[in-house]
């Protein structure tokens, strides 16, 4: 089951949610119960093996793995 982000647009709480695929509806805010929410495009962490062995640091900091091809 994949989990979606949402923000509510009602209060603006964002929130995560596990949806089985037989799920339709978006659901309700966990903060103020409000039913306008919108799922929203998420964002993911990529990785590639650093040639020192370490691992990359977060997204815009030098040793970013974003950065890496940069070089």
């Amino acid at each position: 089951m994949p989990i979606y982000e949402y923000r509510c647009a009602s209060c603006g709480e964002r929130f995560e949610r596990l949806v089985s695929r037989e799920q339709r509806e978006e659901g309700r805010c966990p903060h103020c119960r409000g039913n306008r929410v919108e799922r929203l495009l998420s964002t993911f962490a990529v990785g590639r093996p650093a040639a020192t062995g370490s691992s990359p640091g977060p997204c815009g900091s030098s040793p970013c793995a974003c950065r890496a091809s940069d070089a």
